[in-house]
């Protein structure tokens, strides 16, 4: 006897079940996907945060087996007072690089002229990397062919805080703004400045100025300075620095008896 044929009725319901079946297949597999798409981002974003780490930049540019440079580490935050340093940095073209301590690391600017005590002139500070805290303490002569080649020496140091007595808060809001307003304490530089940060493409670059409410430096009687010393990079093989008094001015110094005139520069001198 042959077979029974299948009533049109029971083929409908057949067919019907086997749509289900295929549906519910592919709802599954799309199901057993979709963790892996959320590993993937997953990855992606500690790739991210790992790139974004605080001075990631700042070791990747340098070879520590060669440079007695400090490694960049975060430390723990040891005290309230916030640290600023000043370094005069003999590189390829003599500048003085402007720290300040925000958020764990050194936040920092190159200022190819260094700090005016003039309001009128504003300086040009090019922002850089950020750099350890630890940093705050070098001194000497990076090796030729690394990243800033050349000697190092402190020029200035101390405490700053934000201008309108706003603490860290206050500075954060003002690094974002672009409008930097401080109060520095060190040995050379003391009173108010502001750094703001310049509508430019490429890397922010900043204007560095004081106001008249700083604190002016009084010259010693019978400084005598002349500008092709100060230019000069002093030191020894060791990166030991030899003559610190060639290396004290970022301007042209008083003459005479070294008397200090209203921009704390010196009478019958100019900017440099």
């Amino acid at each position: 006897m042959s077979p029974a044929k299948k009533s049109p009725a029971r083929k409908r319901a057949t067919t019907r079940t086997k749509s289900a079946t295929k549906r519910g297949a592919t709802r599954k597999t799309a199901t057993a996907r979709k963790p892996s798409a959320t590993r993937t981002t997953v990855k992606k974003g500690s790739a991210t945060t790992s790139s974004a780490r605080p001075l990631a930049e700042y070791n990747r540019k340098r070879d520590f087996a060669r440079t007695k440079e400090p490694e960049g580490r975060v430390p723990k935050k040891q005290g309230k007072a916030l640290q600023f340093v000043i370094q005069k940095h003999a590189a390829s073209h003599l500048h003085y690089d402007f720290r300040l301590e925000l958020d764990g690391v050194m936040k920092s600017w190159a200022v190819p002229k260094g700090p005016s005590l003039d309001p009128s002139v504003r300086r040009l500070a090019m922002e850089v990397e950020d750099h350890p805290i630890s940093y705050n303490t070098f001194e000497g002569t990076i090796p030729e062919g690394e990243y800033g080649g050349g000697t190092v020496m402190l020029w200035d140091r101390g405490t700053y805080e934000a201008e309108d007595g706003g603490g860290v808060e206050s500075l954060r809001r003002g690094y974002a703004k672009g409008d930097l307003k401080l109060t520095l304490a060190g040995k050379r530089l003391r009173g108010s400045w502001v750094l703001v940060r310049m509508k430019r493409p490429g890397r922010p670059q900043w204007l560095l100025a004081t106001s008249r409410k700083t604190i002016r430096h009084r010259w010693s009687p019978g400084a005598r300075w002349s500008r092709s010393r100060r230019a000069r990079a002093v030191r020894r093989p060791g990166g030991r620095i030899v003559d610190r008094a060639r290396w004290s001015l970022p301007w042209p110094a008083p003459r005479g008896n070294g008397g200090s005139s209203e921009n704390g520069v010196g009478a019958g001198c100019r900017q440099g």
